[in-house]
């Protein structure tokens, strides 16, 4: 095992130095990497919108809104294709997906049927899928009467067609925002991501895309008075419909509903100015069709008024003084320049096929991200400091060793994060700092095994490295496995921060195994063949003494009953006094501000916001003395789009007087989706462990297990009572963390336990565990206090955002130290687990005879 051929020993070098080049770029400034040779890597890891500032928002196409304007549409067709096959008929009425048309003479049904034919024609479904559907089908109900309606496959296509244009257009929008990087992908059947890093002036993103942009040009109708159908005195006349104008106050306006010219004909649009009035206008041109259309229209209404219309609000309705042949038009209004620029912008991008709602928003200011980086960098330098300094006071030169896979181990961290692109978050920065004192564990296994092998066993050193890297070898993996699946199961059902948290987690693993295993034995060989120690370093520290034997089974049942107490206390508390649950669960808003001037007065904003009519306000002091948070809850049965023009109306009322930090807001559907994926993702988290560690070990030891991690979740849950945490996205991550911390601490006391059952059939159960404790006991404690230290350095300085992440998962580290000795061992003993069931274990001499084979 101590033994590595030229080959091996370049390849692992070569690893390193990839990695070491490719997490080199994250060291320099952009300035500084654009000067890099073509050839040399130059790419950065993507910092988050928390890190950098940005905004978050999660649209859903209103599919209501989408079968609405195609039930319109039927409905024209459908008197189109009558009216060409000279088929009467009395009315044609809309419903919620169909259109009912009775015809005047029931002898015609069956010409009207073939006349409408062709709105129920199969369309191809797409290239990819290669088969057709029918959008529409044809019945008759009753003589005269025919009712075409909207198949499901079809309402489905049509929904899947508008997603993908309006991904383009919103593609557009933001690339005309000249920002850098954005992200705008497809999620589930309805719904879009946009991630714009970096933005300013977030308000502005959310009225581009909360806009269709659908323009069109309509005759004005002069037949009624507008004042008269607006105070209810008089109907529309047939084939008109009252808008508004954009003025303030809005004026009604009769206008016709058949589009003369449609903005679909539109080749550009750029802001300007009337050169008679000097007021920002937009100029817009047409292509050949539409600037011959426009053209035919004014030169057969010179005189009348023409009717400007953007998404069903007239923007100006002057009357056409002389035809417009020239295929160019001004759109003239209630423009200032920045809404002039801003329509050009929504012109030029084209028009969403429907309206995009605003389900969820995550809004982080320049000047946060900035202090979130520094506090993350401040957390990880001093976590690092203390791991080292640690690592080196209780194993001595060995210590330096693992320091020094310890620090090629975040080089490699960092170099696959680049490598596949992925987004670093506030969490993904926790899931690092975690790594850190997670990684020292495989490390302290290995050198605590070695220890044991000399001090027991009286093997040689280089026997007792050689043993000692093979026993430990098959803890390391079962231990990071589990924790594996948890940071899978994460990635799979989390979304955002919380996927970034579970990726940092789950490559951290990989190359913990890696660096621990194969780097640090590598360093081990070369040191002994090297220096030819005649002894194992020893450390200035030590937690346990080297020989223990503390009769945790006396306890057991003490311990266990005082568990199993607090256990049922929490399940009491968690309905009686409740989570305090945040947006992510119950839905709603949050708006961190700061204070422009002097310390933030929380009674004066919740008297601003209730003066802006915005009641029931929760304002808390959050950080410094000169910041607040903000909560506003979602009004009962409110739609997912009622909260933005709330949290619109606080920003506007409060931006005088203090900066807006941070905006999240969360609609009532997402918050029901989260809830609903956290609870399965323990769930499943909670069974995909049981499976591996059933097949892995015996089923008495998956049982055992899974009692000690359901222990330890009740026990977060109810500290979390308690303390009043807030329970959000990034909480749910820590409790999966602690899932995997406590299975990777249960798992390394089973395995021992597995090895002792092999090796001492007639030895009694209690003595046995017993045993098994007390060997991994200064393992135990070694590994929970580094992962302790690197976490308080987090919890100290990484802020209060991150505390509430922290806070959960320190407490999970000391309840599930305290589960794995006194819940999960006392579990096998309870289902009477027999020695005598296990083959013995012959690895011992296996493992001599290949350490004087193999030795360096």
């Amino acid at each position: 095992m101590l033994y590595f051929s030229r080959w091996k020993s370049i390849l692992i070098w070569l690893v390193v130095a990839v990695g070491i080049l490719y997490a080199l770029p994250n060291v320099f400034p952009r300035s500084v990497l654009d000067g890099f040779p073509d050839f040399l890597p130059n790419d950065q890891v993507t910092l988050g919108l928390d890190l950098q500032g940005g905004s978050y928002i999660l649209l859903q196409v209103d599919e209501e809104d989408l079968i609405a304007k195609r039930v319109q549409s039927l409905g024209d067709s459908a008197r189109s294709s009558l009216r060409q096959a000279r088929v009467g008929y009395s009315a044609i009425a809309e419903n919620d997906r169909s259109i009912t048309i009775r015809l005047r003479d029931p002898d015609q049904t069956e010409a009207a049927q073939e006349a409408l034919s062709e709105l129920a024609e199969p369309v191809s479904s797409g290239l990819l899928s290669g088969g057709t559907l029918s959008e529409a089908e044809i019945s008759t109900p009753q003589s005269g009467v025919i009712e075409v309606s909207l198949t499901p496959e079809g309402v489905d296509y049509r929904t899947s067609s508008a997603v993908e244009q309006s991904i383009e257009v919103v593609r557009r929008r933001v690339d005309e925002l000249g920002t850098t990087e954005p992200v705008i992908q497809r999620q589930g059947t309805n719904r879009i991501i946009v991630q714009v890093p970096g933005l300013g002036d977030p308000d502005r993103l959310k009225n581009l895309l909360n806009q269709t942009a659908q323009l069109n040009f309509r005759m004005v109708d002069l037949t009624a008075s507008p004042e008269a159908v607006a105070n209810g005195d008089a109907r529309p006349p047939a084939g008109s419909e009252l808008l508004y104008t954009t003025d303030q106050p809005p004026e009604p306006l009769l206008v016709q509903r058949q589009v003369m010219v449609s903005g679909e004909n539109l080749v550009d649009a750029q802001p300007g100015f009337d050169q008679q009035t000097n007021e920002p206008v937009v100029n817009i041109r047409f292509d050949n069709r539409g600037g011959t259309q426009f053209a035919r229209v004014t030169q057969a209404n010179v005189g009348s008024p023409f009717a400007m219309v953007l998404d069903n609000q007239v923007l100006s309705a002057p009357n056409i003084r002389e035809p417009i042949l020239g295929g160019q038009a001004q759109i003239s209004g209630n423009f200032d320049v920045q809404s002039a620029n801003d329509l050009a912008v929504l012109l030029r991008a084209g028009a969403l096929p429907a309206n995009l709602d605003i389900l969820e928003e995550r809004t982080v200011g320049p000047g946060l991200g900035a202090d979130s980086i520094a506090a993350g960098e401040i957390a990880g330098v001093i976590g690092a400091i203390l791991v080292i300094v640690f690592m080196i006071a209780a194993y001595g030169f060995l210590g330096v060793i693992a320091n020094l896979a310890l620090a090629i181990n975040v080089v490699l961290l960092f170099a696959i994060l680049t490598a596949i692109g992925a987004t670093l978050t506030l969490p993904g920065i926790a899931g690092i700092v975690l790594t850190i004192g997670m990684a020292v564990d495989s490390n302290v296994l290995i050198y605590e095994r070695i220890r044991e092998e000399r001090r027991k066993h009286g093997r040689s050193i280089v026997q007792s490295i050689d043993v000692g890297f093979q026993k430990a070898l098959a803890t390391i993996l079962d231990a990071n496995i589990t924790t594996l699946i948890a940071a899978g199961i994460l990635f799979w059902l989390g979304s955002g921060p919380v996927r970034g948290f579970a990726v940092t987690l789950a490559i951290g693993i990989l190359t913990t195994v890696f660096t621990a295993y194969t780097l640090t034995r590598w360093l081990v060989a070369y040191w002994v063949k090297t220096r030819r120690p005649k002894e194992l370093p020893q450390g200035f520290i030590r937690l346990v003494p080297e020989s223990t034997f503390i009769r945790f089974m006396l306890f057991r049942l003490k311990a266990f009953y005082l568990s199993l107490a607090l256990v049922v206390a929490s399940m009491v508390v968690l309905p009686l006094i409740g989570l305090n649950f945040g947006i992510d669960f119950t839905g709603g808003s949050v708006i961190e501000v700061r204070a422009k001037e002097g310390p933030a007065d929380v009674g004066g904003i919740r008297t601003t916001l209730d003066e802006a009519g915005i009641p029931d306000v929760q304002v808390q002091s959050f950080g410094t003395n000169s910041e607040a948070l903000i909560r506003i809850g979602n009004a009962p049965d409110a739609p997912d789009g009622a909260q933005q023009e709330t949290i619109q109306t606080a920003q506007a009322s409060l931006e005088e007087a203090y900066d807006i930090r941070r905006t999240e807001v969360v609609g009532p559907t997402v918050s029901g989706e989260l809830a609903w994926a956290a609870i399965f993702g323990v769930l499943a988290s909670l069974l995909g462990i049981l499976v591996y560690i059933w097949i892995r070990f015996e089923w008495q030891f998956a049982i055992g297990a899974i009692v000690a991690t359901i222990n330890d979740v009740f026990l977060t849950l109810g500290f979390m009572v308690l303390t009043q945490i807030e329970f959000n996205l990034a909480t749910v991550a820590a409790i999966l963390t602690i899932v995997g911390y406590s299975l990777n601490d249960t798992v390394v006391i089973y395995d021992r336990v597995r090895e002792n059952l092999r090796r001492f059939k007639t030895k009694k159960l209690g003595d046995l565990l017993d045993l098994s404790d007390n060997e991994m006991l200064s393992r135990t404690l070694t590994t929970s206090l580094t992962t302790l230290l690197a976490l308080s350095a987090l919890y100290v300085f990484g802020g209060e955002v991150i505390q509430n992440f922290v806070a959960p998962m320190m407490f999970g580290v000391l309840i599930g130290t305290f589960s794995s000795i006194f819940v999960a061992a006392p579990m096998l003993y309870f289902f009477n687990l027999r020695p005598s069931e296990f083959e013995a274990d012959k690895s011992d001499a296996a493992s001599i005879e290949a350490s004087g084979a193999n030795r360096a």
